[in-house]
């Protein structure tokens, strides 16, 4: 089983992905998959929603424990909803705490930033392990002005290799980078003691994470740092197709789809 200590060992990429239910848990799982994150890009992915901001604690909550109830090998990553901390310390960490303790989740994931040091650090200091996040952070889109590359002059650069710092000597136990120049990416990959993971940070973090529907194809766009490694939408677009078909055509069910019970004959 991977584990959070378990990260730094190794010299192979870190693979990484999202779910939000139990059987893409169990395919991830099943195909040797060292991370799934439960991301709260499940607010786009999976629940109908523009952004990630109206997810909730228990949207995030049940769909972690069916991802942990469907996972023997790789580490469930939580990630912890807008509003969910920051606002009191003591609220973060019970929140977090609830998704390990009751949707039994092995760490949760914050988007970081100045604010989230010392959460870090108490976070850690009483045995919930914590993924950092730089980079783009979904959660600011608002102050952002949108899903732009973060980290491309001087200061900003700057500011993030030390934020990365910070929270590696707060406890995080890894970091995400995510829509950051490659450089930069491998320039913080460098400073760091515990592994980054990218998403549209380039090839030299020490792994990498994708959303689920974009690396198999599931929905209709992908961001331009992504990659389809699949047509799942194609492939189920064909099934539905075909299955209504037979059943408009009274193909479905035949014979062999139905069970006629003998003793019930007199009924007819």
């Amino acid at each position: 089983m991977t584990t959070a200590r378990g990260l730094r060992e190794g010299d192979e990429p870190i693979t990484m992905l999202t779910a939000y239910d139990a059987p893409t848990a169990a395919i991830l799982d099943e195909a040797g998959i060292d991370v799934i994150l439960v991301g709260d890009s499940m607010g786009n992915a999976a629940l109908g929603y523009d952004s990630t901001l109206p997810v909730t604690m228990a949207e995030v909550e049940s769909r972690t424990a069916a991802v942990a109830r469907a996972t023997e090998d790789a580490l469930v990553v939580a990630d912890m909803p807008f509003l969910s901390f920051g606002v009191d310390e003591a609220e973060s960490v019970r929140n977090a705490g609830r998704l390990l303790k009751e949707a039994n989740a092995d760490a949760v994931k914050i988007e970081s930033g100045p604010h989230t040091v010392e959460m870090t650090q108490r976070m850690t200091d009483i045995g919930i392990p914590v993924m950092a996040h730089l980079g783009l952070t979904p959660q600011h889109v608002n102050r952002l002005g949108g899903y732009t590359r973060q980290g491309t002059d001087q200061d900003a650069a700057e500011e993030i290799i030390d934020l990365a710092g910070a929270h590696a000597e707060a406890g995080a136990f890894a970091l995400v980078l995510e829509h950051v120049p490659a450089n930069l990416a491998g320039a913080v990959t460098e400073a760091l003691e515990i592994p980054t993971i990218g998403i549209g940070a380039g090839p030299d973090c020490d792994g990498q994470v994708l959303v689920i529907n974009d690396a198999v194809g599931l929905g209709e766009w992908s961001p331009p740092f992504s990659r389809q490694f699949g047509d799942v939408r194609g492939e189920m677009l064909d099934a539905v197709e075909a299955y209504k078909e037979a059943v408009t055509d009274g193909e479905f069910p035949a014979e062999e789809h139905s069970h006629v019970e003998s003793a019930l004959d007199d009924l007819y």
